[in-house]
Parts: structure tokens; sequence; C-alpha cells
């Protein structure tokens, strides 16, 4: 057994990974949303688009890509409740915003991805949050710029909020 470990080491050693993990703690730090505040981002993303004049549902998702808020029009279709969820859950898990993903289509075989423009990361003050996606729109130039635009004022509504609450 002692053997294993000298050579795990050893190749831990020579990835340069070995100090990050003998020096570490042995746990992760993180900053996730809470409920309220997914709830205020994912509510100004709707507004935002609302005051448009567009019906849209918004769905903000953690960093695991669970979701933790939604709203939606009544009179949004019912295709913008998946569809949402689905590009808030692919900007989190990729850490990218979904129109940048847009044409990669090996992405259309990962379960859950939605590479559709309006998604984005939640990265505020140099921490990541998880994702937003907003959905029922119609396009200006490219699928899901609009709701791209929704979602960002999304995050910019809250934005201010979470970095003075941090430590």
């Amino acid at each position: 057994m002692k053997k294993k470990v000298v050579s795990i080491c050893a190749v831990l050693s020579m990835l340069g990974l070995a100090g990050a993990w003998a020096e570490d703690a042995p746990y992760v730090t993180l900053r996730s949303l809470t409920a309220p505040m997914a709830t205020q981002l994912a509510l100004a993303a709707y507004e935002d688009c609302t005051a448009k004049g567009y019906h849209v549902a918004a769905a903000v998702v953690g960093r695991d890509g669970c979701l933790l808020a939604m709203v939606r029009s009544p009179l949004s279709g019912p295709h913008t409740i998946k569809v949402s969820e689905g590009k808030a859950f692919t900007a989190a898990t990729f850490r990218a915003g979904t129109t940048q993903l847009m044409g990669r289509d090996f992405m259309r075989d990962i379960p859950g991805a939605m590479i559709w423009g309006g998604g984005l990361p939640i990265n505020i003050g140099g921490y990541f949050y998880g994702g937003v996606g907003v959905a029922g729109a119609p396009a200006k130039e490219k699928p899901g710029d609009v709701d791209d635009e929704c979602a960002a004022a999304g995050i910019a509504a809250v934005a201010e909020e979470i970095e003075l609450g941090g430590d």
C-alpha cells in the first residue's frame, strides 16, 4: 500500500498537483446563491424581458446545475420551462455563455445541454455561483441574443448585493 501511495505522489508531483492536495485543507470552500437571491436574479431577468414586451421563462441553477429558482410568464410557451433551465444548466456546467457554445455540434449529445443563446454563467466578484437561462424572446440577429440581454440584466441587478454581502 505504501508503494502505491508513493507512486501516486510521484505522479502527482510530476504533474505539479501534489503540493495543492498535500497542503490544502481536506475540504472545499465555495459560495452558493441562496434561494431568495436566485429568485431575485430570475425575477430581474424576467422583468427585463417583460419590459421589452416579451413573454419568457427565466431559470437560475447553482454551481452544480440544479435548479434554484424559476419565473415564467403565463403567456410564454410551455417549452420555455425546460429550455430556460437547460440554458442555465449548460452555462453553469461549462462555465460559458451558451452563445459562445453555439455551433459545437458534439454538445447536442450531452444530456441536458442547450446550446442556443440565452444562458450565462453567474460570475460575480471573482466567484462562480451558477448559471441563468432565459427563453422565449425572439431573436434580433442570432438565436438567443435578446434572451442573453435579459440574463445579463438579471446578473447585473444582483451583482452589487452579492458583492457587498460577501466576506
